[in-house]
């Protein structure tokens, strides 16, 4: 297969992160005998250094062409601290969002067994966690009409919605149900909202056409308590903008660290594939930002184009490595493995089909890991 890949690596740990997810995808092109073609572009703070817009039209013309988007991340304490600040690094993935037309948002949220210990939550709560949360991503409050009285005494936002708005995404979560444990949870607040009781309406009769997915419903504020009682319960979540919002921000910290979590944002022709976690600007060149979710998120990538062998080898080398404990100090705080270490650890279990042997020293120091 011959993918051309825009990279937008954004601002402050985008780059190092990327990086190593482009290293990840070279090896999987290498073994599995595909082509794969980065090309680079501005997106974040650092186009509106460079070109005063946080989307640079070369950029969007890039992403358009291409046949999917590696994304970084985006954001700059100069922007962040400027309340008068008009033009900011967020409007840059906004924007693009919506000019690819990106309506479902994808987030898988696993428990790693060897690093139950790292979760808030404890290890009896949240092993065998392993969920998918389906938020759509264009309408609902966040998109609606919002208005503020004169005297700004008042103020209003339109939650709004359409059935075909709902069954686009919600297709999606029932095909994903049926490749995993056939279980879908659609989360609203039917007792209270106009919007949801629509969703589930057009959810509920959509589940005749998945007569092997188990659908059930759980209110918005329920949803959130058994996030955090018994999130195992849960095999893949539907919800809409502003629930998946908090739901899966939720979620995140099941695992551990928010350098463990992938997305996906899908489109009727265009994905988008990113880290959830920020820029993280104190972290910039010092080698600690964790590259497992950037690489999560390419492994998506591959799944995105039927590449499933492919994207579940990625899955295995990062379990692997993360068992061996071969992580950055978010996670291993003793073990002085850096970003690179880590990519590069990733690397050679893909390009040696796992038959390597550990030498942390020369793993330490960057040199090869294989003996």
């Amino acid at each position: 297969m011959n993918l051309h890949i825009a990279v937008l690596s954004g601002d402050g740990i985008g780059p190092e992160v990327t990086s190593q997810s482009i290293k990840i995808l070279t090896a999987i092109a290498e073994k599995y005998q595909h082509t794969f073609t980065f090309e680079n572009a501005l997106v974040g703070a650092i186009a509106i250094d460079e070109t005063g817009n946080p989307l640079p039209e070369k950029t969007l013309d890039l992403c358009l062409d291409a046949d999917a988007v590696l994304f970084g991340a985006i954001g700059d304490p100069k922007y962040d601290n400027d309340p008068s600040a008009k033009v900011r690094p967020e409007q840059g993935l906004l924007a693009l969002r919506k000019a690819l037309g990106l309506f479902a948002n994808i987030r898988p949220v696993k428990a790693y067994d060897t690093l139950l210990d790292k979760s808030p939550l404890k290890k009896h709560i949240i092993q065998d966690t392993d969920i998918v949360i389906y938020r759509e991503l264009t309408g609902g409050i966040y998109f609606g009409k919002k208005t503020l009285s004169e005297d700004g005494t008042k103020a209003s936002d339109l939650c709004e919605y359409s059935r075909g708005e709902i069954e686009r995404v919600a297709h999606l979560a029932f095909k994903a149900a049926q490749g995993r444990r056939n279980k879908l949870t659609l989360v609203d607040k039917a007792n209270v909202l106009e919007t949801s009781r629509l969703w589930r309406k057009v959810v509920t009769a959509m589940a005749s056409h998945y007569p092997d997915v188990a659908l059930d419903f759980l209110f918005v504020d329920n949803a959130a308590m058994q996030m955090v009682l018994n999130p195992s319960q849960f095999d893949v979540i539907l919800t809409e903008n502003m629930f998946g919002d908090i739901i899966s921000d939720e979620a995140s910290v099941i695992g551990g660290s928010i350098g463990l979590l992938a997305s996906a944002s899908i489109g009727s022709k265009y994905a988008l594939f990113e880290p959830i976690h920020g820029s993280y600007p104190q972290a910039t060149g010092k080698g600690i930002a964790n590259p497992v979710a950037s690489i999560l998120s390419a492994a998506m990538l591959l799944d995105h184009f039927g590449l499933s062998e492919e994207a579940e080898t990625v899955r295995s080398a990062v379990e692997h490595t993360i068992n061996l404990e071969i992580c950055t100090p978010d996670l291993n705080k003793d073990g002085g493995y850096s970003t690179e270490n880590v990519g590069t650890f990733i690397e050679e279990f893909i390009a040696n089909s796992g038959g390597i042997h550990i030498n942390s020293g020369n793993i330490k120091v960057g040199q090869s890991t294989i003996i």
